[in-house]
């Protein structure tokens, strides 16, 4: 996993009191909410199992370029068979554009037979017997979760939450379980899941990898990492 950058941040930052921090916390997410009030995932689905699908092409790809792909995928495949049982180079020639095709398809041959041999079939609904399945880790499996079987057990932390998380002086981890367990502590559960698509959302728009704009950003005067001066912040 490439490191998210690391940003200068504010002095104050170090005397925050972590109840400050929840406080501050509460205000990027009210602020983001209201920016943001269609926030959702982008990938098409229509089943768990297309859903675990489209999660693992997406990674280090782009979620249009995955819904590219899904259009004619899903109705090429519509089985756990049907991915087990794909011929040599098949599966990879249809999920090429994706990048990392080798392994992805070998990460979907081996889920879905996980699916078929232990699962009666059916991609499972529950934490423990998700991150069973290779390829999935904890972000692959809060998404299907929330998404397919409406549980949300924790936030799923891609490079977009990670990113951000590090610039709003949540978290300053590299693992991204860790972080994960930081934002669980900062916001009430029944916040979790919005919060994804919140900071996914503005880290496409606003918050991006190599040149932030903070000078749209709404809560810049939030943002320990904010480029802006302080008296030209929000």
């Amino acid at each position: 996993m490439v490191k998210p950058r690391v940003e200068p941040l504010a002095p104050w930052l170090a005397k925050e009191t972590q109840e400050e921090k929840r406080k501050r916390a509460s205000l990027v997410y009210r602020r983001l909410n209201k920016h943001y009030p269609d926030a959702r995932i982008f990938l098409n689905f229509s089943n768990p199992l297309e859903m675990v699908v489209a999660t693992v092409l997406s990674a280090q790809s782009t979620d249009a370029m995955v819904n590219k792909v899904t259009e004619s995928l899903f109705k090429k495949y519509r089985t756990a068979g049907d991915y087990a049982n794909a011929p040599a180079g098949a599966l990879e020639k249809d999920i090429h554009s994706t990048g990392f095709f080798n392994q992805k398809a070998r990460n979907i041959r081996a889920l879905a037979r996980m699916v078929i041999d232990e699962f009666a079939g059916e991609v499972p609904g529950t934490m423990d017997e998700l991150l069973r399945l290779p390829g999935v880790a904890r972000k692959t499996a809060n998404i299907v979760l929330g998404n397919s079987f409406g549980k949300v057990v924790g936030i799923a932390v891609d490079t977009h939450v990670h990113r951000l998380s590090r610039r709003l002086g949540f978290s300053d981890n590299d693992d991204p379980n860790k972080v994960e367990q930081e934002l669980m502590g900062l916001y009430p559960k029944p916040k979790w899941w919005n919060l994804t698509y919140l900071l996914i959302e503005h880290g496409r728009a606003i918050c991006k990898a190599p040149n932030p704009q903070c000078a749209d950003c709404v809560v810049n005067d939030l943002c320990p990492a904010s480029r802006l001066p302080t008296p030209a912040r929000r």
